[in-house]
């Protein structure tokens, strides 16, 4: 180890990281990487992806580094997890992973591990920035990142320049807790394990670092219909698990971890937004989670919040009054609704919607009273609710100067 990597060499010691190289047909550039990630530790892990080019040659000049051999090439993703599984099973906390192809620098090893010393959040994930819109890189592989990227952003709300790159630093000592998708086998998985380390609390960010595309030597492997494909696919399951699940869980937990008083204190009477926005936030979420969208008013309700440049914690607050012990008054109440409208007899009660849930024997009088309903509610609630803002506007009350 030469001196002026020492201090590296130490750091990654002290946070028992390793070095993960999954590696497939890159025989012109592999020696080169392998070579520059040793000048700075020897804990390095070599997945071998089913190579059928001179790797096995050249990897038998490296008895040093743990090597995984697979006989059949199975796609990054695949190898990542058995990289990830085997760092796990020798005690390692952490793993920078870099391509083998000669696109990453090994000497940008000593970025990801300062920013994970300078950190005080050490449940980290953080992905090379290549700055793909600056750097000579090809157009197909920008757009690839900005589509992913794009999609990245609507999953998680991440503000990330880069999501493609290999050149990471994973905590794999938090994420082994994590379950990953079996067909997630190619380059979707590093979309995955982004998207799911972020949901359970890991701290997602870019670091800058250099990129090289020599075409000469280097060989990628990414396939842009298929693999955009898969990410695509991925990421429409993402939003469907985001809006009916994260969304909700993330949204309970701030209320039970804030309580009910401090959270409409400081989310709902606290925010900055104006008078007139909040009472249309109200209107909205009241609108929605009164309507007869049933398993469709998280989706909506934050959808129109965005379209309508709402606020979405309030909007999102009020559609929950069709939380499930409320439902079956929200039934009796459009029932009721519905049968005034209608001129007929009302024979609707409590008992009758619980155990025989007459909605569905009267299902024109539900759903014209849950319309009038939502919108009597929406406009009623959210002219009160405007008026108490208005009160209560702290920005309108405190005195100048």
């Amino acid at each position: 180890m030469q001196p002026k990597y020492l201090e590296t060499t130490q750091k990654l010691k002290q946070y028992n990281c390793c070095v993960l190289i999954p590696t497939y047909n890159n025989y012109k550039t592999l020696k080169r990487v392998l070579d520059g990630v040793l000048e700075y530790t020897d804990a390095v892990v070599l997945v071998n992806d089913g190579s059928t080019d001179e790797t096995l040659q050249i990897l038998s000049r490296y008895p040093q580094i743990e090597q995984i051999h697979i006989n059949k090439n199975q796609g990054k993703g695949y190898a990542l997890k058995k990289g990830f599984k085997h760092a796990v099973s020798f005690g390692f906390d952490y793993a920078i992973t870099l391509d083998s192809d000669g696109q990453h620098f090994p000497s940008d090893i000593p970025i990801f591990i300062n920013a994970l010393d300078t950190s005080k959040n050490k449940n980290l994930l953080l992905i090379g920035d290549r700055k793909m819109n600056e750097s000579d890189v090809l157009a197909q592989s920008r757009k690839g990142n900005n589509v992913s990227s794009f999609w990245v952003r609507a999953v998680t709300d991440l503000e990330l320049h880069d999501t493609q790159s290999g050149f990471r630093l994973y905590p794999i000592k938090y994420l082994k807790e994590l379950s990953f998708f079996r067909n997630t086998k190619k380059f979707e998985f590093e979309v995955e394990v982004l998207v799911k380390a972020h949901w359970a609390g890991t701290l997602v960010k870019n670091v800058p670092i250099k990129v090289l595309y020599d075409l000469d030597e280097r060989v990628s492997h990414f396939r842009p219909f298929m693999d955009i494909a898969r990410i695509t696919i991925l990421i429409i399951w993402f939003l469907i698990v985001k809006y009916f699940y994260i969304r909700p869980r993330d949204f309970f937990r701030k209320v039970k971890q804030m309580g009910l008083r401090q959270f409409l204190r400081e989310e709902v009477l606290g925010s900055n937004d104006s008078p007139e926005k909040k009472a249309l936030s109200v209107a909205l979420g009241l609108f929605i989670g009164l309507s007869p969208l049933w398993g469709f008013h998280t989706v909506i309700v934050i959808f129109l919040a965005i379209a309508l440049k709402l606020n979405k914690v309030i909007a999102f607050a009020f559609s929950n009054i069709s939380l499930p012990p409320f439902i079956p008054f929200v039934f009796l109440a459009s029932l009721t609704t519905g049968y005034w409208v209608l001129g007929q007899k009302n024979e609707a009660t409590l008992a009758s919607v619980t155990d025989n849930f007459e909605v569905i024997t009267s299902l024109k009088a539900y759903f014209v009273g849950s319309i009038v309903l939502s919108v009597g509610a929406a406009l009623i609630l959210g002219s009160l609710s405007y008026l108490c803002f208005y009160l209560f506007d702290t920005k309108r009350i405190q005195p100048d100067g």
